[in-house]
């Protein structure tokens, strides 16, 4: 009985590394106005945003329904332009014992950039599916949060 996955997920990008894990690493509050499915984030506990400490309470849509969920930074390695986030309670808990994700950012020859998303989890049982809408909704948000960052190079 195996209840402990992962899945992984490769996209590229055309935003440089650096602007992109930017976002993620810094104003991680400002991933609403980049993602549709995304419809509200706020600081459930603590006062920085970016802080080990602090969770998040998120509210966002996967295949038409409404989740919510809890997350806090476990690290961000600026060096390795990775990110790794605890999420729990909500609708997650109703699924998994464990669950995070991971986002490391590469920067490729050509000024673009590879995304690779990573989602550990461990099931509450057998008889839950592996949380492959999820990764769907990271790499729709990759791909939202992309042409939204792009937007915003060519009207500086």
């Amino acid at each position: 009985m195996v209840l402990a996955g992962k899945l992984i997920a490769e996209l590229g990008i055309k935003t440089p590394a650096d602007k992109f894990f930017k976002l993620y690493a810094t104003e991680l509050h400002e991933l609403p106005n980049h993602c549709e499915r995304i419809h509200h984030a706020k600081l459930h506990e603590g006062e920085d945003w970016h802080d080990t400490d602090t969770v998040k309470h998120w509210t966002y849509v996967i295949d038409g329904e409404v989740h919510t969920c809890h997350e806090s930074i476990e690290e961000v390695d600026e060096q390795n332009k990775k990110v790794i986030w605890k999420i729990f309670g909500g609708d997650i808990e109703k699924h998994y014992k464990a669950f995070k994700l991971i986002l490391e950012v590469s920067d490729k020859a050509d000024g673009s950039a590879v995304v690779k998303w990573t989602i550990e989890y461990e099931k509450i049982s057998e008889d839950i599916n592996p949380p492959n809408a999820h990764m769907d909704f990271l790499c729709q948000n990759t791909r939202d949060v992309d042409a939204n960052l792009g937007k915003e190079k060519v009207a500086q």
